[in-house]
């Protein structure tokens, strides 16, 4: 299953780097934005890894200039390029998670994508489409949660989370 996204005409839809602001030679701390996946803490390790590969996928493909370029290897295969700017995968309880999507969906500076546990209950696509369509924001539990922002606000959003072990 996939994550789903915060609607692409909503503000959060223009985070991301200009071309001209990628440098692949920089520390990941020097960058503009953060990514961060935070997901739930009470998820097996197969069930919490797919929760993050899910909420992730979105996050690269919607946010511009995340991943580098593809790079050769010494016999001249390509690898896929991957996150410049890196991303910490924390960790935190379903309450907390809940909050912290919503402070991250409030920010017009911030870009999210989640994976709602229905997600992980169905092996339909449509099927998860229709679950979602019945169930309100107030009621939605998450795996996981994807935010890209200005560093010092993600920073804050979500505290001293531990990393996901």
């Amino acid at each position: 299953m996939t994550g789903t996204t915060v609607a692409p005409d909503a503000p959060s839809a223009a985070v991301g780097f200009a071309p001209d602001e990628v440098d692949l030679s920089m520390p990941t701390r020097a960058a503009r934005l953060k990514w961060v996946v935070v997901v739930n803490s009470d998820l097996p390790p197969g069930r919490a890894a797919n929760a993050a590969i899910c909420a992730a996928a979105p996050t690269a493909v919607q946010v511009a200039g995340l991943l580098g370029t593809d790079v050769p290897d010494a016999d001249g295969a390509l690898h896929p390029g991957l996150p410049w700017l890196g991303c910490s995968v924390l960790t935190a309880d379903s309450a907390t998670l809940r909050a912290i999507r919503a402070k991250a969906a409030a920010r017009p500076d911030t870009y999210v994508a989640d994976m709602p546990a229905v997600a992980q209950r169905t092996l339909v696509y449509t099927d998860y489409a229709a679950s979602m369509a019945g169930t309100a924001a107030d009621d939605m539990d998450y795996c996981a949660v994807s935010i890209v922002g200005p560093r010092n606000r993600v920073d804050k959003i979500v505290g001293k989370l531990p990393l996901l072990p």
